[in-house]
């Protein structure tokens, strides 16, 4: 029996995960900021049949530091909006999932649920979201309306996330009539209130974005502590890790399971990634090495970073899928050459390996990573808002 086969996707984030990458002779620094560069991106991450990709953002400046910005110059400073280069990417891509972060503590789950949802519509099916914290007084200090409590964070996220997906779901499929001969462009029946009310939100809903061509866009989550495990277990669909070693790996996703069972999602599909920073090729080592000597200190991350071949990288993802982790997202160190090697040297080592794909199965995300599409929770409730 064929081993099962992974799903693979790509963490991009400006000239790649190392700090000093934008100095690479290969580097496109004047580009970073046009929408050309990550179109260029994206095809090449499609070329290569990855699942999706994730588009990293904050709000604040990229930092040497994990409490506020630096002061440092010879790094990449700046971002675009990560939700509007994935809408920008989607009518030059066919395939593939878009996933922009968004950071949930200082914004709204009305704009996020029809920025998402809109993407669903834009890119015909492949849209996700990552939710992010801060617990950074310099990024409340964009905003000035409250005080962050950093223990509540994920919990906040968590109802936050609800939130969206009760939006998501406030109109019932075929919602939208367009009968010109009578009229009638939607059914108010099936457009319905959510009336949401906790601790961090009260919203009454609808949305005015009928319901996503997916019903539910994929939601993912970056966890590494135990907070980021439960929030995580509660309200994602994919969950990136940052396990060190095929042990450590089936640990976390045990851990993870454990959470799933206390949220009562036992019986929904949850997939586990695991994330790396990769440096991939025969030559890895001794570019990270210019790379650590430009930047002036070894670089390091919160995933484990892998320096070698894609033969020795698909050994590893195999030894972690058997402890349990059901796909990963490699973080290319360098773009463009660790981005090219993950696409034309990996994926063929893992199709020889009978581990990935080799052409597209599904059109939607969701289908590709085995999520039915769901009815909306509203489509039996009565009453019309």
């Amino acid at each position: 029996m064929a081993p099962p086969e992974l799903h693979l996707a790509v963490a991009l984030d400006g000239a790649g995960w190392h700090p000093a990458a934008w100095r690479r002779p290969q580097a496109r620094p004047a580009e970073l900021f046009t929408a050309g560069y990550w179109v260029d991106l994206a095809q090449e991450a499609e070329r290569g049949l990855l699942d999706f990709i994730t588009f990293e953002d904050a709000l604040g400046p990229q930092s040497s530091r994990d409490d506020g910005p630096d002061d440092r110059t010879d790094q990449v400073r700046g971002r675009l909006d990560a939700g509007l280069i994935a809408a920008r990417v989607a009518p030059r891509t066919e395939r593939i999932g878009l996933v922009p972060s968004a950071v949930v503590t200082h914004t709204e789950p009305f704009h996020i649920s029809k920025a998402v949802a809109s993407l669903d519509y834009i890119s015909t099916g492949r849209a996700g979201w990552q939710p992010k914290v801060s617990a950074l007084r310099s990024e409340s200090a964009h905003f000035g309306r409250r005080e962050v409590r950093a223990a509540e964070l994920f919990d906040e996220a968590a109802d936050y996330v609800e939130v969206v997906r009760r939006l998501w779901d406030s109109w019932e499929d075929g919602a939208e009539i367009r009968d010109v001969a009578t009229g009638r462009f939607i059914d108010r029946n099936k457009l319905h209130y959510i009336d949401f009310t906790g601790k961090w939100f009260d919203v009454k809903g609808p949305s005015i974005t009928p319901r996503p061509p997916q019903g539910q866009p994929l939601v993912t989550a970056l966890a590494t502590d135990a907070a980021g495990h439960r929030f995580a277990a509660r309200a994602a669909d994919v969950v990136f890790t940052t396990p060190h070693d095929a042990e450590h790996a089936a640990l976390v996703e045990s851990r993870i399971r454990a959470e799933q069972a206390a949220a009562g999602r036992v019986q929904d599909r949850l997939h586990v990634f695991g994330d790396l920073v990769v440096f991939l090729g025969p030559d890895a080592a001794d570019r990270k090495a210019q790379l650590d000597e430009l930047d002036g200190a070894e670089s390091t991350s919160d995933a484990p970073v892998f320096t070698g071949t894609a033969a020795e990288l698909a050994d590893r993802l195999q030894d972690w899928a058997a402890a349990g982790l059901s796909g990963f997202r490699l973080r290319p160190a360098a773009i463009p050459e660790d981005l090219t090697a993950i696409t034309r040297e990996l994926v063929p080592e893992l199709q020889r390996r009978e581990l990935f794909r080799t052409s597209y199965d599904n059109d939607s995300l969701r289908g590709r990573l085995g999520f039915p599409r769901p009815a909306s929770r509203y489509a039996t409730a009565g009453g019309r808002p």
